[in-house]
């Protein structure tokens, strides 16, 4: 049985560039609830994870190269990397300095579902962007066709959302340095996440909440 979609209200103006002007902890964690659209297919951003770079688990840690160049470009662009060989990754670049990045882990489908169904080759609603290899499938986001663009502009649409759904934080998933940094934001509890968050993980924050705790009580 498919569980029922959480309730958000969608604010129809996109998010600004000034939005991604960041810290990439305050970002990510904002991020989380925000609706994301792909040329009319996406869904609820509920798991992301932040990188900046002081971050030895950054691409941006030894500075900038040819493969991870849009992270050090302006805010509020995609960055995407070939994860592996395998797949490909969305990120969100943001940040006051260069080298800063937000990665893409999760959404909750609601838009286009049997176009990203046919994309993946299943119908599992849970599956289909429980992941960011899993995203970038469903969305159809390529390095090729979609890094270094702009998210305020088409092909992507990003907005606003509010509800008092409780944000889940705890370590980032997958990598081996800075594992202990507890950078990684989802929505408490969503079905939808590419894994579950520990019973420890801290989930005192709601989506939306005037007395939202920022990122120093996060920051190293």
């Amino acid at each position: 049985m498919t569980p029922p979609l959480a309730a958000f209200v969608t604010d129809p103006q996109p998010l600004p560039v000034d939005f991604f002007r960041r810290n990439a902890v305050e970002v990510a964690r904002d991020l989380i609830g925000a609706r994301l659209m792909v040329e009319g297919v996406g869904g609820l951003i509920v798991e992301a994870e932040a990188y900046d770079r002081s971050d030895p688990a950054s691409h941006s840690f030894r500075g900038p190269t040819a493969a991870n160049g849009a992270m050090f470009g302006p805010p509020g662009h995609a960055y995407v990397y070939h994860s592996y060989g395998i797949h490909w990754c969305l990120n969100f670049v943001c940040g006051a300095e260069p080298g800063a990045a937000v990665l893409i882990r999760a959404l909750q489908p609601t838009d286009g579902i049997e176009v990203m169904a046919a994309r993946r080759g299943l119908a599992d609603l849970m599956k289909l962007c429980a992941g960011p290899g899993r995203v970038c499938q469903a969305l159809a986001i390529t390095r090729a066709a979609h890094n270094g663009l702009s998210l305020d502009q088409p092909p992507f649409a990003l907005s606003r959302t509010a509800g008092g759904q409780r944000i889940a934080s705890g370590r980032r998933i997958g990598i081996t340095k800075g594992a202990d940094t507890p950078w990684r934001f989802g929505l408490a509890q969503s079905p939808f996440l590419s894994r579950p968050f520990p019973a420890s993980a801290r989930a005192g924050s709601r989506i939306g909440s005037p007395g939202r705790k920022r990122h120093d009580d996060l920051a190293r």
